[in-house]
């Protein structure tokens, strides 16, 4: 039988701007060129693109991983 959960633990997130900053922050790799610009943030699962406005969340044991924006803004609310 199909069922509906809600996640009941609280994360930290913060929507990527693309800045040296961040990429350092949360060791995404970074391929910029005139055309296009890339970003991978390392996950538990594996590689995974980000984009700039993309949200990266950070999980209970410090995992992260991103949420494009639109969903993000969807289904997550503010609490603090």
């Amino acid at each position: 039988m199909l069922h509906k959960y809600k996640k009941i633990v609280p994360i930290e997130a913060e929507q990527f701007d693309g800045s040296d900053e961040m990429i350092e922050k949360y060791d995404i790799e970074a391929s910029v060129t005139i055309f296009i610009s890339q970003y991978v943030l390392t996950t538990k699962e594996g590689p995974m693109y980000v984009h700039t406005g993309d949200y990266i969340a950070t999980g209970v044991d410090g995992e992260h991983w991103a949420i494009d924006q639109d969903i993000f803004e969807r289904t997550y609310e503010k609490v603090d």
